[in-house]
């Protein structure tokens, strides 16, 4: 077994920056396939599934068939699973760790049942940070157009992640010390009770028409409950977004061996996908994270989640934001808040702003976010 602390990573080098920065505005060519291609009604309902949606509208056809939808349609993040690049599939500075760490999003039209996505993507900007995580760190930031069989542009975005040198993060990175220093966290069954009942209690607007008009600024979204955080957690949010580098047998080794810079040997010495930071906690801790951890476009989801249910199956989320300020390890729970910053109408629409965050059971900052939904009003 091969001792983890001998172990070097690759360094961020000026000349890797100078290769990655000559990809800014180019559109990115053949790449790993996507999860999804089509919006199917299993692909809808393995996404919803995953984040922990049991939103009738995405998975029960009876249901939908009676909305003005008039049948299935997906989710907003459910795009996630249609494009790898706006997942997090970054380019360049080989074995430089990557974390996704936030989007920007526009949908322009609903996703229907069996529409056929694709996209256009490219390297938009690359920043560098100085960071208590990591120390140097290069945020890569890409732009993604969705568009469904249709030509039409369903949705546009913005992502960005963060390239870290895995030896600085677990060596000298200070972010997470004092949460390294403690014992491992054991709820009692009354703590878990108490968060359960926000489970219990969570509520799906569906077919009750928020009208613009009943909506007050200053007006506080339910508190939405993810969590308590498990590895089990993780895998179910992979099978419904599909990975950036899960393969199995020839097709891992076909992946590893096209990108060498994938293959991080494990215990056993099989070259195996930096991915594995999500079920694996002792490679976690070797590149920095406090311990298995959720993935990012998971956490941007459960924000979009938030707001869909609020708003009901007549409104549509127009934007998103998601910023990550930190990690949710196995044992977290997240609560989220919302609150109505602003109402206004735009260009004949009738829109809310709302403002996110969401903390740790420890009232740690864990994302920053918020949207803008549009809503019916009263004639």
């Amino acid at each position: 077994m091969p001792d983890s602390t001998e172990r070097r990573f690759p360094k961020i080098t000026e000349q890797g920056l100078d290769l990655l920065r000559k990809r800014i505005g180019v559109k990115i060519g053949a790449t790993i396939e996507p999860w999804c291609h089509e919006a199917t009604r299993d692909n809808i309902r393995h996404y919803a599934h995953g984040i922990g949606d049991d939103n009738p509208l995405w998975c029960v056809p009876e249901y939908a068939a009676k909305t003005k939808h008039g049948g299935l349609i997906a989710l907003p993040s459910f795009l996630f699973s249609t494009s790898r690049i706006v997942s997090g599939y970054v380019g360049g500075l080989p074995g430089i760790h990557a974390m996704w760490s936030g989007a920007d999003w526009t949908w322009h039209k609903t996703v229907r049942r069996n529409d056929e996505i694709s996209t256009d993507a490219w390297l938009k900007d690359v920043i560098e940070h100085d960071t208590r995580f990591a120390g140097r760190a290069v945020q890569q930031i890409y732009h993604v157009d969705f568009f469904n069989q249709h030509g039409d542009l369903v949705a546009e975005a913005d992502s960005w992640c963060f390239r870290t040198e895995r030896d600085h993060a677990r060596e000298q990175g200070t972010k997470y010390q004092a949460l390294k220093a403690r014992a491992a966290r054991r709820y009692s069954d009354t703590e878990l009770a108490a968060a359960y009942k926000l489970y219990a209690e969570e509520q799906i607007r569906g077919a009750t028409p928020r009208y613009w008009q009943d909506v007050a600024e200053g007006e506080e979204l339910p508190v939405m409950l993810k969590g308590p955080m498990t590895v089990t957690g993780f895998i179910a949010y992979a099978q419904g977004w599909g990975g950036l580098y899960i393969r199995a047998n020839k097709l891992a080794w076909k992946l590893i061996d096209a990108h060498p810079g994938t293959g991080i040997k494990n215990r056993f010495g099989i070259p195996d996908c930096p991915e594995r930071v999500h079920w694996e906690e002792e490679f976690a801790l070797e590149v920095g994270a406090p311990g298995a951890y959720d993935y990012g476009p998971e956490r941007c989801s459960w924000l979009t989640h938030h707001l869909t249910n609020w708003m009901g199956d007549d409104g549509f989320l127009r934007r998103a934001s998601c910023k990550i300020r930190r990690h949710n390890p196995a044992g977290d729970m997240l609560f989220i808040k919302g609150k109505v910053k602003r109402k206004y109408v735009e260009d004949g629409r009738h829109l809310v702003e709302i403002e996110q965050e969401a903390r740790n059971q420890d009232d740690e900052l864990s994302i920053l976010g918020g949207g803008v939904v549009e809503l019916p009003t009263r004639s």
